[in-house]
């Protein structure tokens, strides 16, 4: 695999950020609204950051050919290549100590032929000193899949500055309510490495206890991959985290039928569902999930507040979690910072 790649579970943890690091925001996949940009990018630079956009961020084309640029159709932050040039040379900075992206939407997939995984590879950083991070989500999973296969490092699953973060500043309207709250100080705690993170779910759609690496992310990016040269690993031995927005329950259905088919879950020690935001009657959505991923015979807690929901908190995958029948709990590394 080209850049090298993860050889067994254990991938290498970032190093958690201090004050005053340098972070860069990029767009790899839909283009960013300006001023929400703006506003999150302001929020970063509250926790102590200092925020660098990178070049084509603010840029736009069609999915097409190049040509004029139509607002009616689905636009992308910039050509392929751009966007790739764009955190190529975040992640290859060597005084980046982050790179985050913008938002999701769609166009993370059409980078990953872009990159040059050797290089990524060779600025991933000694061991001594840990990788940097990659922070995003939604269609952002690609990336998170793509490095933690060939590069071998936990990858950084949250809220994003022209997506959530945006609302998360003192002055954004009807910012400051609980969910705010705990998004704002989950994000903070997951890359300053502030402690072990506790997410507690709702309900547990199968009782039991599971341990291992967290792996997942968005299930129509998990689902989009599979059959390519960047599939996700299978999730042998690890807890598995899914969510996704705006997907009607037969489509969720028809996901997990795909990745069962493949022998993706096969030997899954647990499952940890996040918000379905915009996906239809909860009920009929547990049902789903219960006929589908219950044979599995592995634990399963809902409504862990990760994803696209109102309280988005942060994931570190690839890192060791432990899932019961109330959380998910993600260890805390030691001497991380």
């Amino acid at each position: 695999m080209p850049g090298g790649g993860a050889s067994g579970l254990r991938l290498r943890r970032y190093r958690g950020l201090r004050p005053g690091d340098r972070v860069a925001v990029v767009a790899p996949s839909g283009p960013a609204e300006p001023a929400r940009l703006e506003a999150g990018c302001a929020v970063l630079r509250d926790l102590g950051l200092d925020v660098v956009v990178g070049e084509h961020a603010l840029d736009r084309v069609n999915l097409g050919a190049p040509g004029p640029v139509r607002d009616d159709w689905q636009r992308l932050a910039g050509g392929d290549a751009d966007r790739a040039a764009d955190l190529q040379a975040a992640w290859c900075d060597p005084r980046v100590r982050a790179v985050i992206c913008a938002r999701g939407g769609y166009g993370a997939t059409r980078v990953l032929d872009h990159l040059d995984w050797t290089a990524l590879a060779a600025a991933t950083g000694p061991a001594a000193f840990g990788p940097k991070i990659l922070h995003g989500s939604s269609d952002i999973t690609a990336l998170h899949v793509a490095f933690g296969a060939r590069l071998g490092v936990t990858t950084s699953f949250g809220p994003m500055p022209a997506g959530k973060v945006a609302d998360l500043g003192p002055s954004a309207p009807g910012g400051g309510g609980p969910d705010d709250v705990q998004t704002l100080d989950g994000l903070r705690a997951a890359l300053f490495r502030d402690g072990a993170t506790v997410l507690p779910g709702v309900r547990a759609l199968r009782s039991g206890r599971a341990e291992g690496p967290l792996t997942g992310g968005t299930l129509t990016l998990l689902t989009a991959l599979l059959g390519t040269p960047y599939a996700p690993p299978p999730a042998a031995g690890r807890v598995v985290f899914l969510e996704d927005v705006a997907e009607a329950p037969y489509r969720i259905d028809r996901m997990l039928v795909q990745l069962l088919q493949a022998g993706w879950f096969d030997g899954a020690a647990g499952v940890a569902l996040g918000s379905w935001e915009r996906s239809g009657d909860p009920a009929e959505l547990d049902a789903v999930f219960s006929a589908r991923l219950g044979p599995l015979q592995v634990p399963i807690l809902a409504g862990v507040p990760a994803g696209h929901g109102p309280r988005q908190r942060t994931l570190e995958l690839g890192a060791p979690v432990l899932l019961d029948a109330g959380a998910l709990t993600l260890e805390a590394p030691g001497g991380a910072r």
